[in-house]
């Protein structure tokens, strides 16, 4: 037997990508904003924010941190997370420098004078997309190479390729063509030194029944009211019911909400019920992300509350204006017929019912000194997605424990917060609060014969999202097989009959792809052509059939398209750009990014490329890792984005190593969605080379 490899290659792997040099960035479209610092802050500084600034020691106790060992507890709560954020300040520093430049030109904006062009070479295309919101130092040189006077700038805006940068009107003045400059890249400490305070504040404000819950101190006697009109989902009746009432107060209540169960749905609905029976009521409601806290605004001033002015959009000063939602415009602190905000007084703050912000900007609350006790709710969205240092800024500084309810949705099972630094990750920086009390503390946990505690949390159940076929595995894997498939018929079962379905009504695809891992030479990421093309010539099918169907154009959400490698991210994107039936398409709003893209989204249609393969065929023998596919967490988001189809295109030869990859793989070959080659079974080099999907692979 001879094994034989055959590449195809087509035009678009021939394609020359272009330089920097080359590329462009129309800022015309990207309406200017001061830097953070500028616009209007009537909101007067009450509550001091520090430095805490990074100990001088900080680089060499990375190498031995034996106190990170022992279990967080209240004794240590404040030292241990102080730590964390200056190893992770440290991490952060750190990388940034590595983009500092010397004796480099800057050149001024074609378009907008106020911006400056900064190229960077040597690194790898995409990664410069780390500077953004950070700041930078610029000493200019003269012709003999000395130092003249240092500007202090902020980076506006990065794209793939350059780096634009904004200055005082002294240096805009000064500026000549020509000039050459020392370049140094510093992060901006505010978030940090926002976190760093909300640590030092857990005593102050005495927390402990907060952060570490003993239930003792809850009321056991909470008048439980019966709600009308949201009866048909138990689960967030019962969840609504014991936050009006307050019932785990003052230990956080928690609502587990699993992909696509309504966990924003549930918070939008116990805050219009807490503003229909309490007039007293002061709701401040936070997520980590703008987009995030965009989306859970929107879902309130939809809820139909009666005065949309009653709610408010606090935005931070930095925030583009080309990012804000058009309904928020008439809600927020952007000053009308201007292209900057302003932080209101205090006092028009106190006179909203429902605020809403991120968790960073609730730092501007504390610091204009709102205090404890004016709010009677604190709502945490997507919980799960911040590190505990960042969820507890706007509790450790506006909550009066028995006054207010903090409620945190989110989902443990779902990606965590982004650290840079590995040891702050693995000691506590990598688990959000959410995480940390279902796992750590008894009343959160599930009991074997009873379930969860519902006076402190509840598990959302009815998934509204996905095709049954499509929740299956995760549903199994992850949520002990309680969710249950709520999903509208006519949505979800929409790609049912497709014409290139395995199977007709299971609409779910594993295509194995013999790929191979490859590699720029300045660039660690992955990616993957043979996958490439794959996902190629199912995009065009798919858009030829929702094109024909609806006789318009691909809508928003429609479909997403996934892959774990910024790498191949970038290549499906040439891809779509290159190829000339995709190109005529209008397909601006088709989503190509990374997992953490998509969390908290949903499409009608996602398409997965996994990247990682063999190197080559015949290498079957060698020990391989499948890199950021081994995350339960990653796989979880990415196989329950999908309302209507999933197709994922890999390499099962890989693949299959992994446990939980393993079983969705058998399981699409078992219900015939399983497309592509066939797998040679590594360990019975005597098998059948046309053999399927061995059952082996299913153990």
């Amino acid at each position: 037997m001879r094994l034989l490899e055959v590449a195809r290659r087509t035009s678009f792997n021939e394609e020359v990508l272009p330089t920097a040099a080359n590329s462009s960035c129309d800022l015309q479209t990207l309406r200017w904003t001061p830097a953070e610092g500028s616009g209007f802050m009537l909101l007067k500084p009450v509550v001091s924010l520090k430095y805490y600034t990074m100990p001088d020691n900080i680089k060499h106790f990375r190498d031995s941190h034996t106190d990170l060992h022992r279990p967080l507890n209240w004794n240590n709560y404040s030292q241990r997370f102080h730590l964390l954020l200056h190893l992770e300040e440290f991490q952060q520093k750190t990388d940034i420098e590595k983009y500092n430049q010397d004796d480099v030109p800057l050149f001024r904006h074609k378009s907008n004078t106020n911006l400056f062009v900064l190229q960077i070479t040597g690194v790898s295309k995409g990664s410069l997309l780390k500077l953004s919101g950070n700041q930078v130092l610029v000493t200019p040189l003269n012709q003999k190479g000395v130092e003249n006077e240092i500007h202090q700038g902020w980076i506006y805006h990065v794209d793939a390729e350059q780096v634009y940068l904004q200055f005082s009107e002294k240096f805009i003045s000064d500026f000549k063509d020509g000039m050459r400059f020392r370049v140094l890249f510093a992060i901006n400490r505010v978030p940090l030194r926002i976190q760093h305070r909300a640590v030092a504040r857990v005593y102050k404000h005495g927390l402990r029944e907060v952060l570490f819950p003993t239930g003792k101190l809850s009321s056991h006697h909470s008048h439980i009211h019966s709600l009308l009109g949201i009866e048909s989902n138990p689960e967030q009746h019962m969840a609504i019911q014991h936050i009006l009432a307050g019932s785990a107060k003052p230990s956080p209540y928690l609502v587990f909400g699993p992909p696509g169960t309504g966990k924003t749905a549930t918070l939008v609905e116990a805050i219009n019920q807490i503003v229909k029976t309490q007039a007293s009521c002061n709701i401040l409601a936070c997520a980590p992300s703008n987009s995030a806290t965009d989306h859970l605004c929107e879902k309130i001033l939809e809820g139909n509350l009666g005065n949309w002015l009653e709610v408010y959009r606090l935005y931070s000063l930095s925030t583009p204006v080309k990012n804000i939602p058009q309904n928020s415009k008439l809600c927020c602190n952007l000053i009308y017929g201007t292209n900057t905000f302003m932080i209101p007084p205090k006092e028009e703050l106190m006179n909203y019912k429902i605020l809403v912000t991120t968790l960073q900007t609730a730092g501007r609350l504390v610091t204009g000194g709102i205090p404890p006790g004016h709010f009677t709710y604190i709502f945490v969205d997507e919980a799960g997605q911040a590190a505990e240092t960042e969820c507890i800024i706007p509790i450790a500084g506006l909550l009066k424990p028995h006054r207010c309810q903090v409620v945190l949705a989110g989902d443990p099972k779902q990606l965590g917060p982004i650290i840079t630094s590995k040891i702050a990750q693995e000691h506590g920086m990598g688990v959000s609060l959410l995480e940390r009390l279902m796992g750590d503390i008894d009343l959160y946990k599930s009991h074997e014969t009873y379930g969860f505690n519902n006076r402190f949390v509840t598990k959302l159940l009815r998934n509204y999202r996905s095709h049954p076929a499509i929740l299956k595995i995760p549903n199994e894997l992850f949520y002990k097989g309680e969710l249950q498939p709520f999903a509208r018929k006519e949505k979800c079962n929409s790609f049912c009959k497709w014409e290139r379905l395995p199977k007709k009504g299971f609409p779910l695809i594993f295509h194995g792809v013999a790929g191979s891992d490859e590699r720029d030479a300045n660039s660690p990421s992955v990616y993957n052509m043979a996958e490439v093309e794959v996902l190629k010539e199912y995009l065009k099918v798919l858009v030829d059939h929702i094109c024909k169907k609806t006789g318009t154009k691909i809508q928003p959400r429609e479909i997403g398209i996934i892959a774990p490698y910024r790498k191949q991210v970038e290549k499906i994107q040439k891809a779509l750009e290159m190829d000339k039936d995709l190109k005529k398409e209008n397909l601006e709003n088709i989503l190509v990014g990374s997992v953490e893209q998509f969390q908290g989204k949903e499409f009608n249609v996602i398409l997965m490329s996994t990247v990682r393969s063999t190197p080559k065929l015949t290498a079957h023998k060698q020990r391989f890792t499948i890199g950021f596919l081994d995350n339960e967490k990653r796989f979880n988001v990415a196989l329950t984005r999908a309302q209507a189809l999933l197709i994922v295109v890999g390499d099962p030869r890989v693949l299959k190593t992994d446990q939980i990859w393993n079983k969705f793989i058998h399981y699409c070959y078992t219900e015939g969605g399983y497309r592509g080659i066939t797998v040679f079974d590594a360990e019975e080099e005597d098998a059948p080379t046309n053999a399927h999907l061995s059952h082996r692979c299913g153990e």
